[in-house]
């Protein structure tokens, strides 16, 4: 298996494990996983969309078609229950469709050397993470597995069951 094939593979599994369970709460989006708060499914398609809208940013220096949207879903913005504090629940999933899709082009585009190519502006304090392209792809599907138990959590708060998840063919 070659390295574009192995983060194509990690980002359709990682994508399908978590968007899953954040359309089975479309209908509760803003339902904390814990008593005590956390990231609800709505802030974390958000925060997802986000993230899909820096690659590009990161790999050839491009702005963000979604500035405005770092002080509801960034790193360190805290997530709360008013639904209407944050853009409609089908524009962010429109949204993330579509720069997911752009992030994938991108993919598909880039050769096998094109993996190890170093990227034009990775986060500050994450550039290890984002040094490279392939490790920059690798990153966003890791990073979007570690938001699934925050929605799963948040399916079971609202007593409903998680998806199980299967591997992507």
């Amino acid at each position: 298996m070659h390295t574009k094939d192995a983060i194509q593979f990690a980002l359709t599994l990682s994508d399908k494990a978590v968007m899953g369970p954040i359309d089975k709460m479309s209908d509760d989006p803003t339902r904390f996983p814990t008593p005590n708060g956390g990231c609800h499914p709505l802030w974390v398609l958000g925060h997802l969309t986000l993230i899909e809208s820096t690659i590009p940013g990161i790999l050839f220096g491009e702005p963000s078609p979604v500035p405005d949207w770092q002080k509801l879903f960034g790193e360190h913005s805290e997530p709360v229950d008013n639904a209407s504090a944050y853009p409609a629940f089908a524009d962010i999933q429109k949204k993330y469709q579509q720069l997911r899709k752009r992030n994938l082009e991108i993919l598909a585009s880039l050769t096998e050397a094109d993996m190890d190519k170093p990227t034009v502006a990775p986060p500050p304090g994450r550039e290890q993470e984002f040094s490279t392209f392939g490790r920059s792809f690798l990153t966003l599907a890791l990073h979007q597995t570690l938001h699934r138990s925050h929605v799963t959590d948040a399916l079971r708060a609202a007593g409903r069951m998680a998806p199980v998840l299967q591997a992507a063919s």
